[in-house]
């Protein structure tokens, strides 16, 4: 998981990276413990290493602009 802590902003990076093409679940209470809010991302062997690429841009993209990275 991408811990985050914080639910409001686990909804609102997956839903970004939602819109860079990039589906993730966002994770808060009651799912998780309070404030142990996350990112759910799960890879696949039929993932190629463009695909970890996109995912990668776009963890950082979106994470720039939300200030966490």
């Amino acid at each position: 998981p991408v811990m985050l802590y914080d639910a409001k902003l686990s909804q609102t990076m997956a839903s970004m990276l939602l819109e860079e093409g990039i589906y993730v679940i966002g994770f808060f209470f009651p799912v998780v413990p309070k404030e142990k809010a996350r990112i759910r991302v799960q890879l696949s062997a039929s993932h190629k290493k463009q695909h970890l690429d996109k995912g990668i841009n776009a963890f950082i993209k979106v994470g720039q602009k939300l200030n966490i990275v």
